[in-house]
C-alpha cells in the first residue's frame, strides 16, 4: 500500500498509480507512476490559464481520467513550494489553495511533496539530454512533476518492494545523496 492508500480501478484490479502535479500560476507539469507505483515518467503540462477553480478543474479533469482507466488512481501528489530552509513563502500559500479546491473536486487522497530543487534537478536532467533551451523549457513542468514524484514514491515505498529510482539525488535539507 502507498502511504496507507489503495483505489481500485475502472477493471476492480488493485491499482498503486499516482499522479504527481507541478503547480505553476501559467503552467501545471504532470506525472504520473507506473501501476506498481515504482517509477514516475512525465505525462504532460497544463496550461489552463483563468482562476484558482479552474486550475484546479483541470488537474481534477485530468485525475478523473486517470482513474476511469484500467489501472485507476490510488492519489495525486502535489509539489509543496518552501524556501531552502524549509519555511514557507507566498507560492506555498497558492498551491495550498489550489490543494484545497482539488481535493473538493476529486475523490482520491491528495498528499503533498516537498518540492525544493526539482525544477533545478529536473532542468540538470533534461539537458543532458536536449541541448535546446526551447524545446526543455517546454517539458520542464512535466519533468519537474517527475521528480517530485518520484520522490514521493521512493519515501513511501513499502518495505522489501521494488527497488528505488534508478538515480539518487541530492537532498535540499542533507545534501547527501539517497
Amino acid at each position: 500500500m502507498l502511504g496507507g492508500l489503495r483505489a481500485v480501478g475502472a477493471a476492480g484490479a488493485h491499482s498503486m498509480r499516482v499522479l504527481g502535479v507541478d503547480y505553476g500560476e501559467r503552467r501545471i507539469g504532470l506525472a504520473v507512476s507506473d501501476p506498481s507505483a515504482t517509477l514516475a515518467r512525465p505525462l504532460r503540462t497544463l496550461r489552463p490559464g483563468g482562476s484558482l477553480p479552474s486550475r484546479a478543474a483541470a488537474v481534477a479533469a485530468e485525475a478523473r481520467a486517470l482513474a476511469e482507466d484500467a489501472d485507476g488512481l490510488a492519489a495525486v501528489v502535489v509539489g509543496l513550494p518552501r524556501s531552502l530552509d524549509g519555511t514557507p513563502h507566498e507560492q506555498t500559500a497558492r498551491v495550498l489553495a489550489f490543494v484545497d479546491r482539488l481535493r473538493e473536486a476529486i475523490d482520491v487522497p491528495v498528499a503533498l511533496q516537498d518540492e525544493r530543487l526539482t525544477s533545478v534537478e529536473a532542468e540538470s536532467r533534461l539537458a543532458a539530454r536536449e541541448k535546446s533551451w526551447r524545446k526543455r523549457s517546454e517539458r520542464l513542468d512535466a519533468a519537474a512533476a517527475a521528480v517530485i514524484l518520484q520522490d514521493h514514491l521512493d519515501e513511501h515505498r513499502p518495505p522489501g518492494g521494488p527497488a528505488a529510482s534508478p538515480a539518487g539525488r541530492v537532498t535540499a535539507t542533507s545534501g547527501r545523496r539517497r
